[in-house]
């Protein structure tokens, strides 16, 4: 990266899985850059989700670079994603026209049920495609995808791991990493951050919370995206060879699913 080469500013990766973010560092001045971010980050912005974005230019060799304000804060702990402060922040991304309308014009991907399905399946270690029990939940979800019904898809962040959610020294918090960001059921999102952090009896009070009213329909729509959820991140674990947490994850999954064989 060249960019340190003729403004004077130092770069220092910082640790993920794009190798796209640094700490840019100039005198006491601080700043967050990161090689070609959508120009979804400009919207996210000025809605307040992520950091002030404070410029985007172009480097040398192609990149477009975008710079931050830098977040001195903290990451938040599991135990407080099931917070107001969470609930509100995706109220305010699912809700937001304005941020659907920018990621369409930017064409964000669309994703139904099937895409999902293909996620799951794409590169799908030996263990888990000769699992049977992984396999009835799977073949569960191709059955039945084309009955979940979605009236109205809006901006999914995609990642809801707690690591994502910043809370600044001033209590303010921010939701960051928008790589996986998607127009998609609001459902999958809310129940990929349940599956990982929100015991299974605090589901209804979470929903009531954010404000989902659980009508027969929408049941189904969390039933669905909660099994697959879990087989996706089931998939992630096993990759990480997080043994323990793939079990933890299994077990969830039979409880979902062996609710809904009492339901039907």
């Amino acid at each position: 990266m060249d960019y340190n080469s003729d403004s004077g500013w130092q770069l220092h990766p910082i640790g993920g899985d794009t190798g796209q973010a640094y700490m840019g560092t100039k005198e006491d001045q601080r700043i967050f850059l990161k090689k070609n971010s959508s120009p979804f980050l400009a919207a996210l912005s000025t809605e307040g989700i992520t950091a002030k974005l404070i410029w985007t230019k172009r480097s040398h060799n192609g990149d477009i670079l975008t710079a931050q304000e830098w977040l001195d804060g903290r990451t938040l702990a599991p135990d407080e994603m099931a917070s107001d402060d969470v609930i509100t922040i995706l109220r305010h991304v699912h809700g937001s026209q304005r941020l659907l309308n920018m990621l369409e014009q930017v064409q964000g991907k669309v994703y139904e049920p099937a895409d999902f399905i293909s996620d799951y399946q794409d590169g799908l270690h030996h263990d888990l495609v000769t699992h049977s029990w992984l396999n009835k939940v799977l073949a569960y979800l191709q059955d039945t995808a084309d009955t979940i019904p979605c009236y109205h898809k809006t901006v999914c962040h995609g990642d809801l791991n707690r690591k994502n959610f910043i809370q600044s020294e001033e209590e303010q918090l921010f939701l960051v990493d928008w790589e996986s960001v998607k127009i998609s059921d609001p459902v999958f999102d809310l129940t990929y951050l349940l599956t990982h952090y929100v015991p299974l009896a605090s589901w209804d009070e979470w929903f009531e919370r954010y404000g989902l009213s659980i009508t027969t329909k929408v049941y189904h729509r969390i039933e669905w995206y909660s099994l697959m959820s879990l087989l996706l991140l089931i998939k992630q674990e096993h990759f990480e060879g997080r043994n323990r947490q793939v079990n933890e994850k299994i077990i969830l999954l039979r409880q979902i699913y062996q609710q809904r064989s009492l339901k039907s």
